[in-house]
């Protein structure tokens, strides 16, 4: 089966740009009640997911940290603790269920390393389920 059936295309995924601050990033999640984002470079690749937990670290470490001083701290510089791993647009079905166990969305770049949009761990289920339920009705 064909992945890109699943794609949520890159014009239609929040996400944030390596260079964006703290502030930014926090306000965006908040905007789309996001848990995580896909962070992108200025040439469009894929380099990484930003999370709420992420964030909360990064403050927590920085008690002195306020709304103001958050324009100032660049996502680039926050340690991640998560790497969602993305899949090239040729990957497997068996790939796509693999990485998706372990991440709520899947990354997805072409061959050029390009991020082309994400795949949610939702559609997936959703479809193996609409599959178990056609079999249950034969």
């Amino acid at each position: 089966m064909n992945i890109l059936f699943f794609l949520t295309p890159k014009k239609d995924v929040a996400f944030v740009p390596e260079n964006c601050t703290l502030r930014q990033a926090l306000e965006k999640m908040e905007h789309y009640r996001y848990t995580a984002l896909p962070i992108l470079n200025e040439q469009g690749m894929y380099v990484g997911t930003l999370t709420e937990g992420d964030l909360l670290r990064y403050i927590k470490s920085h008690a002195s940290l306020n709304l103001k001083s958050s324009e100032d701290v660049r996502i680039s510089a926050l340690p991640k603790r998560w790497h969602y791993k993305p899949v090239n647009i040729d990957c497997t079905m068996e790939e796509l269920v693999e990485a998706s166990m372990q991440q709520n969305f899947v990354p997805v770049i072409d061959d050029s390393k390009v991020f082309i949009g994400i795949i949610r761990r939702r559609h997936i289920i959703e479809h193996f389920y609409n599959q178990l339920k056609k079999l249950q009705e034969k």
